[in-house]
């Protein structure tokens, strides 16, 4: 599988007419949240919450466990990279076994993994965990998004994934900073059990979703490929360069700062940010276009990220946890709506895997290299560094823009 270097503004131009998607028509459809558009907004809820319970409060089990700060980088690292791996490999899944097998598959791989912590602390062990819930993470997000957009009108479908993305951050407002709170609460293994069984109960929506697409059969595509002139490489650049940054900041922000009140207060604050820049972005975006809002949302992410260079200061660090939050999850939807607009539908999976594979491995790529670079250089220039690759990230987008 290989992809082509394009100039930054070309791939920000819309494809040839063939490659889009049906146009949007208000006759398109009414009806946006239906009973099973529901049971798979219940499904992500749980499995969310049950990723981001663990997310800050894995590396700090490592760090107290003498793992230290690469200990905790590679936790975050080998669940997101692991997720990179298998989310190549989602989209033949759906072929093969259709939404609910996938699906399911996904929350088991998710949930089960987290009761070994329970009785181990040992960093391979505790890794290989990270590893296995990184595959089944694949597998949600993957799915999830793709069933979204083949059920939701196309007329509307900015909305319907700013729903999503409003319920698939919920756990994040939930699950980041009361995870951190739980552990001085109920303690390490209590929460672990929590994680598991947060994920293990959406099996139960599993019989409410689509069995299969209910477009035309999904194009053999292979995820990387086809991309010369699909206008989707920008963007999911573009988008891996924010989640580089956010991947940064929910592992290391518990670590950098001592101050446990500012951090579970950022952390709550970017997490409610998120969800809610996510949806107004899709339905301001489904009027004016999700291209011309882009580039303000790099922006503000930059600007959230390079405010951690002031990590000791409490009011730098909300402060930038909320610009980040605004512009990570307007992001979030204005990048999937542009490369969603320049797919046919038969080709949703490849979209879907693309913008993952931007997601997780930004995550966790960041993680990892942070984790290593803060060890020689200290907080601040390391989050210096991180804001700078995000603001480089609105350059193509303002290119576009201004043409």
């Amino acid at each position: 599988m290989t992809t082509c270097e394009l100039p930054a503004t070309a791939d920000l131009q819309p494809p040839a007419p063939e490659a889009k998607s049906p146009e949007r028509s208000p006759a398109a459809g009414s009806a946006l949240v239906t009973p099973a558009f529901a049971r798979l907004l219940v499904m992500v809820f749980g499995s969310g919450l049950s990723m981001y319970l663990l997310t800050s409060v894995v590396p700090l089990y490592l760090a107290a466990n003498g793992a230290g700060g690469i200990g905790a980088g590679l936790s975050t690292g080998a669940m997101m990279l692991a997720a990179v791996g298998v989310e190549l490999l989602v989209p033949r899944m759906l072929r093969r076994f259709g939404y609910r097998g996938t699906l399911a598959l996904g929350l088991v791989l998710l949930g089960a993994p987290s009761l070994a912590l329970v009785v181990t602390s040992s960093l391979p062990l505790v890794l290989a965990v990270c590893v296995v819930r990184g595959a089944g993470l694949a597998i949600m997000v993957v799915g999830a998004v793709v069933l979204v957009a083949d059920v939701a009108p196309a007329h509307r479908r900015g909305e319907a994934l700013g729903i999503y993305g409003v319920v698939v951050g919920l756990p994040a407002v939930i699950g980041l900073p009361l995870g951190i709170y739980l552990t001085g609460v109920i303690g390490y293994d209590a929460l672990f059990v929590l994680a598991a069984v947060a994920s293990l109960a959406g099996l139960a929506m599993v019989p409410g979703v689509a069995a299969r697409s209910t477009g035309s059969e999904e194009q053999h595509v292979k995820v990387l490929g086809g991309l010369r002139g699909s206008g989707l490489l920008m963007p999911t650049l573009v988008f891996a360069a924010v989640t580089v940054a956010a991947g940064i900041s929910v592992t290391f922000l518990p670590l950098g700062s001592s101050n446990h009140f500012v951090v579970v207060l950022a952390l709550l604050i970017q997490a409610i940010a998120a969800p809610a820049a996510r949806w107004l972005a899709g339905r301001v975006g489904d009027r004016v276009g999700p291209a011309k809002l882009l580039p303000l949302a790099i922006i503000l992410a930059a600007l959230g990220a390079g405010a951690l260079v002031f990590i000791g200061n409490p009011a730098a660090v909300i402060t930038g946890a909320a610009l980040f939050g605004i512009g990570f999850g307007a992001a979030q939807n204005l990048t999937l709506a542009i490369m969603y607009d320049r797919s046919p539908k038969s080709r949703y999976g490849q979209v879907s895997a693309l913008w993952n594979l931007a997601y997780d491995g930004g995550w966790g790529a960041g993680a990892i290299i942070f984790g290593f670079v803060v060890a020689g250089t200290g907080y601040p220039l390391a989050f210096a560094l991180t804001a700078a690759l995000v603001a480089a990230a609105t350059l193509p987008t303002l290119r576009a823009h201004s043409r």
